[in-house]
């Protein structure tokens, strides 16, 4: 069960990284709610996988997800540079997600 809320705490973290454009600065109050609700649900759900995935693995794994996620989602969302490198980067960071799991 942990590495499922590991997982959904990655996506939470992508959820707050974008959702954080549309605080303006956490001027505007539902998006700020919203980036703040997700943010605390991420680290709430990384501290639970926590209970039997070494610390190290966890956060790696996390932010991995988060990065490369949000990468993505930049891309798709905002239109952001695709470049083949930038592609071959955020690959790299899956495969080391997917890394971490094949070796506990």
């Amino acid at each position: 069960m942990e590495w499922v809320y590991l997982i959904v705490a990655g996506f939470l973290e992508i959820t707050w990284a974008i959702s954080l454009k549309y605080t303006e600065g956490f001027t505007c109050l539902l998006p700020s709610l919203f980036t703040g609700a997700a943010m605390l649900g991420s680290v709430y759900l990384l501290d639970l996988s926590t209970k039997s995935i070494p610390i190290g693995t966890a956060y790696a794994v996390w932010t991995g997800i988060g990065a490369a996620g949000t990468a993505i989602m930049g891309m798709i969302w905002f239109g952001e540079p695709h470049q083949a490198m930038r592609l071959v980067c955020i690959m790299l960071i899956i495969a080391g997600v997917i890394g971490l799991k094949i070796n506990i």
